[in-house]
């Protein structure tokens, strides 16, 4: 009974993993399809698979879909050291210091919580006057300022909850507030840091509305690149497929190595005096 009770959990286990992953799967049937099994009708369900259009995006002059791999991972890890910069002194003093708790704290989270569109004019007014527009620093700015509260949210709660007992025997040690940031607070909230870093780099190589408004030509980002293949003459399917594989595969693999690891991040904040 145990057995098929197990058994049954499985099946309904794989079945919403399959249901849920249905575009996931159809896109990357797509990007091994040939152009003429793509556009077979009926469709093809068994047909040999190929790599061409994964050529055809890597090899691509004329797009250059590689410089667009790299404006993310440099947009997502410089957005992610940017957030982790701010946020950590700022989220110790609101902690141990109560300095914007009731105050910047709520504004920063509420103002998380619009939709982004509603600041897409603003930032290009403000860019193009600074001549940040189509720059790789200029997304990986919006980056920090989207995962800033994140940051902060989580970082202040680990740290509300950490013994202060630990840094004031530090203190009398002779230690400065750098000294006990350092060496003690930062060693404690490796968990937390290490599961804002992960969501921020995902949510950084994710982002497309910014990218799509803000650059033109040296800093588009993999999100953006993968639809330059729907052109006015027409979509090139299996391209498109290929170059939305390659642009999900890093946040994608980086999820299934760390997810374990960052369900428990997200609890660390629970610490027992």
């Amino acid at each position: 009974m145990t057995r098929l009770v197990s058994g049954l959990r499985w099946a309904v286990f794989l079945l919403a993993v399959l249901v849920l992953n249905i575009p996931v799967i159809v896109t990357l049937l797509t990007s091994l399809k040939t152009t003429l099994d793509i556009n077979a009708y009926p469709p093809v369900w068994l047909f040999a698979p190929t790599l061409e259009h994964y050529g055809t995006v890597l090899t691509d002059p004329a797009l250059d879909f590689p410089r667009y791999l790299m404006n993310s991972t440099v947009i997502a890890l410089g957005g992610t050291v940017l957030a982790l910069g701010l946020g950590v002194p700022a989220a110790y003093a609101m902690a141990r210091l109560g300095k914007g708790t009731t105050t910047i704290l709520p504004v920063v989270t509420n103002l998380r919580a619009l939709p982004l569109v509603i600041f897409a004019i603003p930032f290009y007014l403000l860019y193009q006057a600074l001549g940040l527009l189509d720059t790789r620093l200029g997304l990986a700015l919006i980056s920090c300022i989207i995962n800033l509260p994140l940051a902060l949210i989580l970082l202040v709660g680990f740290l509300q909850d950490l013994p202060q007992e630990i840094e004031e025997a530090a203190r009398v040690d002779g230690a400065s507030t750098f000294a006990v940031l350092r060496h003690i607070v930062l060693p404690l909230a490796r968990p937390v840091l290490v599961a804002v870093a992960i969501l921020s780099f995902i949510y950084s190589w994710n982002e497309f509305l910014f990218g799509l408004i803000l650059t033109t030509r040296n800093a588009v980002p993999v999100t953006v690149g993968a639809t330059f293949f729907i052109t006015s003459w027409g979509v090139k399917w299996g391209a498109t497929a290929a170059a939305m594989m390659l642009s999900v595969l890093p946040p994608l693999l980086l999820g299934l190595v760390s997810y374990r690891y960052l369900g428990r991040a997200m609890l660390a904040g629970a610490v027992k005096g």
